[in-house]
């Protein structure tokens, strides 16, 4: 799909939202980054570090190099070592699709090994759509920021037909919102183009990568397009190489395995949650909880929310207590307040995220059909009447204003060795992906952490058996001569 000559009035207003960095930032660069000032949202690192920031331009359309630009920002936190331990930048990405990583710079990179400090310049970027690239707005959402939201399981075919309806208002709210000449060219594969970019304005022969989540699969992106400008290479938390909504469908069962495991967790210690002493018991606590809301939400919070909730918390074993503690809290006093997550869901930065999250899935490959939809959440209510369908984003797909011909390619067989890193019962992004992924990158490893329940692994978990094979891989470049496998902590004390 070519763009029009003229920019449209929706792509004229994409291209000057992308501007709309603090004026404390440097000016427009577009051969080269130049550095300044970063936005308040950036926190400062201890000193003497420094986080500096920038913007680069880069077009909308790289088939169309002369066509409309957009401005993607950056920010760098300097290497702390000697020039002799300097291996070069280091990119960063918190996942997504639709995180920000501007300030992920100096937040993760304080979690990193000192070694990995002191031999990599930490880039972080906003991906195009993304924070203070050119972000998007998708309105409404077909409701999905309403409060108390719909229901978002539905058990009989009317409540299909009203969520089928319910998506195909999201994608006409997001093709209104952000212009349907605007996003085919919000994809993964044009961020890799945006992350090469970033590489040659900097200088650098190779691109040094760690991405978690969803920043795996645009690793992948970036080995498939540009294996020869790959250098080490960390993909964190692994999406598997398929559409998108087949992604979805396997995360929504994983969260079935993970919210058992949380109930036989609970009703192991039934003096400190008072939930039920079996599985079973701590299962209809929480089914009490969740129709209570469902037949009388309180304060906006209701169904959708109460599954947001415990979509979030099941992704991090410390959520685990405050999510046992909430359902405790809200069967004794009919309060949700220790359910609600400290973060507002309908807020600037989280609409942002949710409108970029469909477009670029939708703009990465094919969507399911209305048919499938439908197919699989019955398949999946047969596992379990009562599943968190919260992580189905791609859903909206179906009714997407354009049709991807083809899934965004991912890594090769030019690719050089990368480390993948999972957790052995991450529900977030089940490992299977991580072994598939393997399979496309030829050489590389897998360091699993074994007996562990969360999302985000290396420099996350404190693990030195993950963070020392991971740190050398990236300082010295040494390959493991198999994959790791680490002993995990387990399942966590009820504090």
């Amino acid at each position: 799909m070519s763009l029009p000559p003229r920019p449209t009035a929706l792509l004229c207003a994409l291209v000057a939202a992308a501007a709309l960095l603090p004026t404390a930032g440097p000016a427009r660069a577009s051969a080269s980054l130049s550095f300044g000032a970063c936005p308040d949202s950036v926190p400062k690192p201890p000193a003497p570090d420094r986080v500096e920031c920038g913007r680069l331009s880069v077009p909308l359309d790289r088939r169309h190099p002369s066509g409309p630009r957009i401005e993607i920002a950056v920010s760098r936190v300097p290497a702390s070592g000697t020039p002799a331990e300097r291996r070069g930048i280091l990119l960063v990405n918190p996942g997504g699709p639709g995180g920000s990583g501007l300030a992920y710079a100096v937040t993760k990179r304080a979690k990193l090994p000192a070694s990995v400090r002191r031999a990599y310049d930490v880039i972080g970027f906003d991906p195009r759509g993304v924070g203070s690239s050119a972000p998007v707005d998708c309105g409404r959402m077909g409701g999905l920021f309403s409060a108390p939201g719909a229901d978002p399981v539905p058990t009989t075919p009317a409540a299909e037909r009203t969520y089928l309806a319910a998506l195909r208002r999201m994608a006409d709210d997001c093709a209104t919102g952000a212009g349907t000449e605007v996003l085919p060219y919000l994809s993964t594969e044009q961020t890799a183009y945006d992350m090469d970019a970033i590489r040659a304005a900097l200088g650098e022969p190779r691109t040094g990568f760690l991405g978690v989540s969803y920043g795996s699969y645009l690793g992948a992106a970036y080995a498939a397009r540009f294996p020869h400008r790959v250098g080490r290479m960390v993909l964190d938390s692994v999406v598997g190489p398929w559409d998108w909504y087949d992604f979805d469908v396997v995360q929504s069962r994983a969260m079935l395995r993970a919210r058992d495991t949380f109930f036989a967790w609970t009703a192991a210690h039934p003096e400190r949650f008072g939930l039920g002493g079996d599985a079973d018991a701590v299962r209809q606590a929480y089914l009490r909880a969740r129709r209570g809301l469902a037949a009388r939400p309180v304060n906006g919070f209701g169904p959708a929310e109460f599954d947001r909730a415990v979509y979030r918390a099941l992704g991090r074993t410390e959520r685990w207590t405050g999510l046992a503690d909430g359902l405790r809290g809200y069967l004794a006093d009919g309060s949700p307040d220790g359910l609600r997550p400290t973060s507002a869901f309908d807020s600037p930065a989280a609409r942002n995220y949710e409108a970029a999250n469909r477009i670029v899935k939708c703009a990465d490959g094919p969507g399911p059909t209305p048919r499938e939809i439908v197919a699989d959440i019955r398949r999946t209510r047969r596992l379990d009447p009562q599943p968190v369908l919260t992580g189905m984003e791609a859903s909206a797909c179906a009714y997407w204003p354009h049709r991807p011909g083809r899934r965004t390619p991912l890594g090769g067989p030019a690719t050089p060795p990368v480390l993948l890193v999972a957790s052995a019962h991450d529900p977030v992004t089940p490992i299977e992906g991580a072994r598939e992924l393997r399979e496309l990158l030829p050489g590389s490893r897998l360091v699993t952490l074994d007996d562990d329940y969360s999302h985000g692994v290396f420099a996350s978990r404190g693990n030195a058996c993950v963070d020392g094979p991971v740190a050398a891989y990236l300082v010295d470049g040494a390959v493991p001569a198999a994959d790791v496998r680490c002993a995990g902590p387990g399942l966590p004390d009820a504090l």
